[in-house]
């Protein structure tokens, strides 16, 4: 499972990159000078020519970028293959070439369309939104493709989490009072942990506890002044649970233990 998402996922990166050295090469195709020039006066000449080096021939690297694209598409999000399709293939029953009809594929064959007067109407230039088009939806791939796994890994955390609360209730209901809040302490220690995480708060000490994850929270405005102090209370029995070994802690502070970090899982994220 983890070699595949990689793998998936380094596809992506892969492809997303060939995918904007090929719309360089077709506006270097369509451009010529033109195009160098623009290049030189934006990157400054030394990193125009050695872009200009490593840019691929589109005519001949197009079909096998545009059907490993479409493949993994189909994998990973295939209500866009018509749209990737449409770009590319010419529409059935098209009578007139436009500028909105143009695709890929007239591209390829140097199509263009000029009217009675020998006025161009339509030409190459109609195929760069296309293409466009294409390797934003390769794009939006890789966004969906990583909240997809975010929302599964939430989905099967917040299983895991429900399970481990269980644990501590039962253990609870045994009379085993320190392993219950021991429990569900570590439960609520974890989703603080993954809090940070998902918030981009950054973690300094190599093994923070949970009163320094909460005060990280609060200190970053992830949570409030009454969540926080919610969270320290149910520190302050966590810490009686696993290390005050001269005060036993009693059903209703481990209740309100487990009640609390409940709590934290279902309504703080």
């Amino acid at each position: 499972m983890t070699a595949n998402i990689d793998r998936f996922r380094k596809d992506l990166d892969r492809l997303i990159l060939e995918g904007n050295r090929l719309e360089l090469a077709m506006l270097k195709e369509l451009s010529g000078d033109g195009f160098r020039k623009q290049l030189r006066e934006r990157i400054g000449e030394a990193e125009a020519e050695a872009l200009l080096k490593i840019l691929p021939n589109f005519r001949k690297s197009y079909e096998a970028w545009y059907s490993e694209s479409l493949g993994l598409l189909r994998q990973l999000l295939p209500d866009r293959v018509a749209n990737f399709v449409g770009f590319y293939e010419k529409p059935k029953g098209r009578k007139v070439v436009a500028y909105g009809s143009y695709v890929i594929q007239d591209y390829m064959q140097d199509l263009q369309r000029v009217d009675g007067f020998g006025k161009t109407v339509v030409d190459a230039q109609a195929a760069v939104p296309q293409f466009r088009q294409q390797l934003a939806i390769l794009e939006a791939t890789k966004r969906r493709f990583e909240s997809s796994l975010f929302e599964i890994r939430q989905l099967v955390q917040a299983d895991l989490f429900d399970s481990e609360i269980e644990v501590a209730r039962e253990l609870l209901k045994s009379g085993f009072l320190r392993a219950a809040g021991a429990v569900a302490g570590v439960v609520l220690e974890k989703h603080l942990h993954q809090m940070c995480d998902d918030h981009a708060v950054k973690i300094t000490k190599k093994n923070p506890g949970i009163s320094d994850l909460n005060d990280l929270l609060k200190a970053n405005s992830v949570i409030d002044v009454p969540q926080w102090r919610h969270i320290s209370l149910l520190a302050d029995i966590r810490n009686l649970c696993d290390h005050n070994k001269q005060k036993e802690p009693t059903p209703q502070q481990v209740t309100d233990l487990i009640d609390g970090a409940e709590k934290v899982l279902k309504t703080i994220a």
